[in-house]
């Protein structure tokens, strides 16, 4: 074995182990933050660098939103930023709603906007609602139909669209209600106002009756917002679901009334049938009855009760009266028991 063999093998492994070295500590070390920092003047260590590596805190997350706040002229630290950071939160966007404010002059901590941001509030945009009021569409379009529908007392419905312009309460913007609370209740107020109205003519008229009885029930209460104003920007005329309700109920009297008839209609032929069927009983009973008459002569004949000259009484009896409907015009009807001949 050449010793210089060994010599140019080991140079080489010193030379690897260097270069793993330096790139190792460059990683732990971020030199370019470091300078970034201390040319805006923010009192940042590297040592402080490092202790963000070893607590699995990306330097960059915390260093570049510190250098924001120290020029805005906020007094924030690294540990308040790690503290936050390692809590799962949005540096960034807490640090740029803590510029804001402060630029518009609302009051807001860093306690606050902390608070708000861990709750799942976006703290920034809850800050910039702040200064510019947001208008929301009641009823929102993209969640089901544009206007909210009621009736007047008169039963004309009309169809009505409200805008409301509502400004974020950062006082209450933990725990309060969000947006879909403030449509539901304005929907609500819009319901309640029109169908209170006699005719839907003094809604038309004086649209604006509707916005303040509706600001009048203070709709934000218990919401992370605060109400501006509430405008009617359209009101339409519906149905007449007064008189749609009037001819449902026409209709279905009707349907109960002829139901009704059919019943007694039924039940009338019912006892038709039943008297026809009593006729038949007494024809057949009569019929019985008839048959009895030719045996009873017979037997009248046998025992002496009736003579010849009796029979041939009644057979003269029953032609007159037989000749005398005739001449009257009546119908004829033979009184002439069957069986005599």
């Amino acid at each position: 074995m050449n010793w210089q063999d060994v010599l140019t093998g080991g140079g080489v492994a010193v030379i690897v182990v260097f270069l793993v070295l330096v790139i190792f500590i460059a990683w732990m070390v971020p030199l370019r933050l470091w300078i970034a920092a201390k040319a805006a003047r923010v009192p940042v260590t590297l040592l402080s660098l490092i202790g963000m590596r070893l607590r699995r805190v990306t330097p960059r997350a915390i260093i570049e939103p510190l250098i924001m706040a120290h020029k805005a002229g906020l007094q924030l630290t690294t540990s308040m930023l790690e503290s936050h950071y390692l809590a799962n939160g949005h540096v960034d966007l807490v640090v740029l709603a803590l510029i804001s404010a402060d630029k518009a002059k609302i009051p807001l901590t860093w306690e606050r906007a902390t608070a708000i941001d861990l709750a799942g509030r976006n703290v920034f945009e809850a800050v910039r609602m702040s200064v510019e009021p947001r208008v929301i569409d009641c009823p929102d379009p993209s969640k089901g139909p544009p206007t909210v529908a009621a009736v007047a007392k008169d039963g004309i419905q009309l169809k009505a669209k409200a805008r409301v312009t509502v400004r974020a309460n950062l006082d209450r913007l933990i725990g309060g209600a969000t947006e879909e609370t403030i449509i539901a209740r304005v929907g609500e107020g819009i319901v309640t106002t029109i169908g209170s109205a006699e005719t839907h003519k003094q809604v038309l008229e004086n649209p604006d009756m509707i916005s303040k009885r509706v600001l009048q029930k203070g709709l934000d209460a218990g919401t992370a917002f605060e109400i501006l104003s509430i405008d009617i920007a359209d009101v339409d005329v519906g149905d007449n679901i007064g008189a749609k309700l009037q001819i449902d109920q026409a209709q279905a009297d009707k349907q109960i009334a002829q139901a009704r008839a059919e019943r007694r209609a039924a039940d009338a032929r019912a006892v038709e049938q039943e008297n026809l069927a009593k006729v038949q009983e007494m024809r057949a009973r009569v019929v019985e009855a008839e048959a009895e008459i030719p045996r009873a002569m017979a037997e009248a004949f046998r025992t002496g009760r009736l003579g010849i000259m009796d029979y041939y009484s009644l057979r003269n009896i029953q032609a007159d009266t037989l000749m005398r409907q005739a001449i009257a015009g009546e119908p004829e009807t033979s009184q002439r028991p069957k069986g005599v001949i």
